[in-house]
């Protein structure tokens, strides 16, 4: 008996992402799969009474795009009403942040946490000569009686004032720890900057987020992922070693909450999960303890929630000049190193090749934190090393974000099939920066689609949110321009990629990563039912006028839970 849908799309541009990215004009919707794609007539036909009938009238859509590297609880907590908004355009200045930081004193007990995110240098006029930092005097006036806790757009720099330093405990006499970088002034005396794996220095002190600030983060999080036309994120890196990341964000609480909200029926998103089993800065010895005492959910469906690997921090990242580099930073800035366990690079790179073996061995996908060049060598070798000591089929490993891999990094992944998780909306925001820090020939290579894509690797695009907002739209643009936010310049033409590769980077490539391509990742019969509907038609439009485009409806598993139309 034939089964009428439940819903319908037609008269659109139905990107299917399949294996050949063939377009349809409709599509049909029936108990959260999708069960049929075609031409609009063929699908108009299957329609019942009680069929809802949308007509798309040319706009696109195309599989729900997958965010394959998002914090979500961490974006949901780094927004207001948890933390300031501290991004670009929100505050311009240092002048701006202080006035932020004042306001939020005026109405907040004295002694008690301020909490900001998202500044960023490139975007603070102080700063734009470079020869002025933020410093802990800047917040001091603004809020003396309250430590105050500002953590940069990367989540690898944290600024506070001189209240905050004084409850941690951290002055000219504190060592920072490894991986880690508490910079000071002439005299040896903190500034209130901290970078990487210091940054727990303060961390710690800070107030432990609620059971219910962290479910209300989540749900904040997908509501907004909702309207952006997000149905599916990798959650990478959540357990005792986040515990300090994000402010407590990515601890082990937020993954019992988000095995709480499936459970329920409530996490109307579908997430996958890398266990953080040590922070920045960690050792074999904790990786080894951590993969025999994780906490995963249990009783829940996987196509909502699933766990399916580790996730390890290697390096820094280029902005801070802690990515670990065989060049050096202009201007004589060091090579950065890697921010594991060791007190030589040797040593470093010995305990981060048994930090993957060990999560390898143990049957997990490796997620690894790698930006450097230098770094990624170190990874991918150490990838390489433990597929060929203890042989896997399909592990899926793959390096996270991948700033500046070489050719022959590149060539290893592709050979293991390994995969690349790239962020261009982070390449379109730090371009002239990374051209001050790393030269303009780093610069224009910086996060290669093109050739990752050319080497034979699965590419997948990600936001890393709460670092840029969740606009796939503009992560899109970003791969099909390679032009910078600040200055307009394009940087690397020859790494850009067509339109087919940059959608299947937030869709059938992330579906890959997920382990889940034989069930969602593109609009094709018995996958699921997540749809993403542009306000346009995608291959129509200027690239330079995608990211302001809407999203004008998000299906998630056959229901439709954003409409700009109200369906």
């Amino acid at each position: 008996m034939m089964v009428t849908p439940d819903l319908v799309l037609l008269d659109g541009e139905v990107l299917t992402a399949d294996a050949r990215f063939r377009v349809a004009r409709a599509l049909a919707i029936t108990g959260g799969t999708i069960s049929a794609v075609g031409a609009t007539e063929e699908i108009r036909a299957l329609a019942g009474p009680r069929t809802q009938v949308v007509d798309l009238r040319g706009r696109t859509a195309l599989p729900g795009v997958n965010d394959s590297h998002l914090h979500g609880c961490a974006f949901g907590s780094t927004r207001p009403p948890l933390a300031l908004d501290l991004g670009f355009p929100a505050v311009r200045s240092i002048a701006d942040i202080r006035e932020a930081v004042r306001e939020a004193a005026s109405r907040t007990p004295e002694g008690e946490w301020i909490r900001g995110n998202g500044w960023d240098t490139g975007y603070l006029a102080e700063c734009a000569d470079g020869a002025r930092t933020p410093d802990r005097a800047d917040l001091d006036a603004a809020a003396p009686a309250h430590p105050v806790y500002l953590q940069d757009f990367s989540g690898h720099l944290t600024w506070v004032n001189s209240r905050a330093l004084e409850l941690a405990g951290v002055d000219a006499s504190t060592p920072a720890p490894e991986g880690g970088v508490v910079h000071t002034d002439g005299a040896g005396n903190p500034t209130g900057l901290l970078a990487e794996g210091a940054q727990e220095l303060i961390q710690r002190h800070l107030p432990a987020f609620t059971r219910a600030d962290v479910e209300r983060a989540i749900r904040a999080a997908v509501a907004v992922l909702h309207r952006e036309g997000i149905t599916s994120f990798t959650e990478p890196g959540l357990g005792p070693g986040g515990a300090s990341l994000f402010a407590g964000a990515s601890g082990q609480l937020t993954l019992d909450v988000y095995g709480d909200l499936a459970r329920a029926g409530d996490l109307a998103a579908r997430v996958s999960v890398l266990l953080l089993l040590t922070g920045m800065g960690g050792s074999a010895a904790e990786i080894a303890e951590g993969l025999a005492n994780a906490k995963v959910p249990r009783d829940v469906d996987p196509r909502i929630l699933r766990v399916l690997g580790v996730k390890v921090f290697a390096d820094g990242t280029p902005p801070n000049r802690t990515a670990w580099m065989h060049q050096e930073y202009e201007g004589g800035g060091g090579f950065g190193c890697l921010c594991v366990h060791g007190a030589a690079d040797a040593l470093r790179t010995r305990e981060l090749t048994e930090m993957i073996r060990l999560a390898h061995v143990a049957g997990h996908q490796l997620g690894v934190h790698v930006t450097g060049d230098r770094a990624l060598d170190a990874v991918v070798d150490a990838f390489e090393a433990a597929q060929v000591e203890h042989p896997r089929d399909d592990p899926r490993h793959y390096v996270i974000h991948a700033d500046l891999p070489g050719a022959q990094s590149l060539r290893k992944l592709a050979a293991h099939g390994f995969g690349a998780n790239m962020n261009p909306a982070i390449q379109w925001t730090i371009a002239d920066l990374v051209e001050e820090l790393l030269g303009p020939e780093r610069a224009a290579y910086q996060f290669p689609v093109r050739s990752a894509v050319e080497a034979g690797i699965p590419v997948t695009a990600s936001s890393d949110a709460p670092v840029t907002y969740p606009n796939w739209r503009q992560g899109v643009a970003a791969m099909l321009l390679r032009e910078s936010k600040a200055s307009g310049r394009t940087f690397g033409p020859g790494e850009r990629v067509g339109l087919p590769d940059a959608v299947r980077a937030y869709t059938s490539n992330a579906a890959w990563q997920d382990f889940a391509e034989d069930w969602k990742g593109s609009l094709e019969p018995g996958k699921a039912a997540d749809v993403t509907v542009l306000d346009g038609t995608l291959t129509a439009l200027d690239p330079h006028d995608l990211p302001d485009t809407p999203v004008a409806m998000t299906v998630f598993d056959g229901r439709v839970v954003h409409s700009t139309e109200g369906v």
